[in-house]
């Protein structure tokens, strides 16, 4: 949904897009407003799956009072552990064509030459936010503000207001 608000160049996308590119969580409240603009099209009346969503305590009582005034309840929530390393490896090796779209990875899908598309030869790039120093930022900002949520969302599953 935000990527989709940035492709789309909503009003809440093209700010959501300034703190990405910087490497920046973007806003409670742009994440907030995009998550609701986006729950009332039709493509989300039979389900929808939030992936980062809510990163932040402030986001969950947002999403919680958002869900009540729409007559929405969770009822799955997953939450992946997955080692920083590993991330770092996945994120910091992944490279684009920008024109096609078409991704490449250094080490688990690597381009036939180095930094250029298979298809056309041209430069392949890397997104602004797929640096190492990003990563960290968006990691340290995680360990701190997102892992707390995720443990008091999959422990209120088990109570009413999540059934």
């Amino acid at each position: 949904m935000l990527r989709a608000a940035v492709a789309a160049k909503t009003p809440l996308g093209i700010k959501a897009k300034e703190a990405m590119d910087k490497g920046e969580l973007v806003s409670d409240d742009l994440v907030v407003g995009i998550i609701d603009e986006a729950m009332k099209k039709p493509s989300c009346k039979k389900g929808f799956i939030l992936d980062g969503f809510p990163r932040t305590v402030g986001q969950a009582q947002k999403l919680d009072d958002m869900l009540g005034k729409q007559g929405v309840k969770i009822d799955k929530v997953l939450d992946f552990a997955i080692d920083d390393a590993v991330l770092e490896e996945r994120i910091t090796g992944r490279w684009i064509h920008p024109a096609s779209g078409r991704t490449y990875h250094t080490k688990f899908a690597p381009p036939k030459v180095p930094g250029l598309d298979d298809v056309t030869g041209e430069p392949l790039v890397q997104r602004k936010d797929d640096t190492a120093a990003v990563l960290k930022s968006r990691l340290d900002a995680f360990h701190k503000q997102t892992q707390p949520v995720c443990f008091l969302l999959l422990k209120c599953l088990n109570c009413e207001r999540f059934k």
